[in-house]
């Protein structure tokens, strides 16, 4: 395994893990309006760092040895993944709409969740023979209104012309998808929308996690880490969404066929998914005591990963600190290698619940430089005590590699 050297300059932070850092006077003082924060890294920290693993491959690695220094005593071995996955594309939704350009083809509703396998059911509305298919849906105490009978819940299919795609829009957000079917179904009075498709290679073929244009093996380590991940949360649907996962960063980021219909790179996308796969029903996935493992991973971190322990305080055998010195270097992370960030004060004292924030004090830090916890004082002397990776990510700053700068 090839390691990188690191500027000294980078991993400033390092040589004062033990010291408590305070960076205002606390009870009597005003509230700031705003903290400044310097650090490195973006994203968790656990497991896999993306900007880790470019530089891996980039000097030769393959993805099995990416994703072996990363996780600790795995297999990077064939797992049967024929399975269905079910995605949430649309969440907690008033309405949505469903269109189609594709030449030839024809869009069907279903009154009711059907599997992928009923084809005796008819549909309940049928859009064709016109140069663009569209359907209007909104939610009421009824149902859904703009179908046939305002039906609690809907299956919507799509077939004909040369592979068309359906684009669903919502707010102000589009996405198109070629693969599957989609799920429509009122949830406390509102629309939850979501894809069934092949877990192996339709959905991953949609993820979006790194650059197309990346070398070969990081994105089948990017490939073999989704897939692993994707089939750690297969079982019981989740109420809440009607889904298996989300298409976002609560789990992963699934854009459907944007992926792969990116101009040039993505076919590249494509063929990095395709090599993952060993036969017609088996692909590379990573195991850990032969389960696959729910494949954390994140963009850069501040020199070194960290274990989930660290991180959340819920051990998992297989994540561990590793030197992530690629992280940190300026020419393979210019945004994030170093930064500076700004949270105002409600998102800090929401952070920590109290009523408002006038100092700050880093409690300690671990190995890799993470801040652990982090301590909240308010203008009345009352104090909150957080995990640094929750107080990260409510507040909106990179990373919890972080260092507050003193006003």
């Amino acid at each position: 395994m090839r390691m990188y050297k690191v500027r000294r300059r980078a991993i400033f932070f390092v040589f004062s893990l033990a010291a408590p850092l305070l960076m205002t006077p606390a009870f009597g003082s005003t509230a700031p309006a705003l903290f400044t924060f310097t650090g490195s890294g973006f994203g968790h920290g656990v497991g896999m760092s993306q900007i880790g693993a470019r530089a891996m491959a980039a000097a030769g690695e393959s993805a099995t040895s990416i994703l072996k220094y990363y996780f600790k005593d795995v297999d990077v071995i064939p797992v049967i993944d024929t399975a269905t996955i079910r995605v949430n594309i649309g969440n907690a939704l008033r309405g949505a709409i469903f269109s189609t350009s594709t030449s030839g083809s024809s869009l069907r509703l279903y009154a009711g969740d059907l599997p992928a396998s009923d084809t005796t059911t008819a549909p309940i509305m049928t859009v064709a023979n016109k140069k663009k298919l569209t359907i209007s849906i909104s939610v009421d105490k009824k149902g859904i209104q703009g179908l046939p009978g305002t039906p609690a819940a809907a299956t919507l299919r799509w077939s004909g012309g040369s592979a068309p795609v359906v684009t669903l829009t919502e707010s102000n957000s589009t996405s198109r998808y070629r693969y599957g079917q989609i799920q429509i179904k009122v949830i406390k009075g509102a629309i939850e929308i979501t894809n069934s498709l092949a877990l192996r290679d339709e959905y991953l073929l949609g993820i979006s996690e790194v650059p197309s244009s990346w070398p070969p093996a990081v994105l089948e380590a990017q490939t073999i880490a989704a897939r692993s991940y994707a089939l750690s949360k297969m079982g019981t649907i989740r109420p809440a969404c009607d889904c298996n996962v989300y298409d976002h960063i609560v789990d992963q980021n699934f854009v459907g066929f944007s992926k792969e219909a990116e101009p040039r790179f993505g076919q590249i996308w494509r063929a990095a998914v395709l090599r993952t796969l060993v036969d017609t029903s088996t692909g590379l996935a990573i195991l850990s005591g032969g389960k696959p493992i729910q494949a954390y991973y994140f963009s850069s971190s501040g020199g070194a990963t960290q274990s989930s322990a660290d991180a959340w305080g819920g051990f998992t055998a297989y994540t561990h600190s590793v030197p992530d010195t690629a992280s940190v270097l300026t020419a393979l992370n210019p945004r994030y290698a170093s930064w500076s960030a700004t949270a105002t004060q409600a998102l800090v004292s929401r952070a920590f619940g109290l009523p408002d924030v006038a100092s700050l004090e880093i409690l300690s830090r671990n190995s890799a430089g993470a801040v652990t916890w982090i301590k909240g004082v308010s203008t009345n002397g009352v104090t909150m005590v957080i995990r640094g990776d929750t107080f990260r990510s409510r507040t909106k700053i990179p990373s919890p590699w972080f260092t507050p700068v003193a006003s």
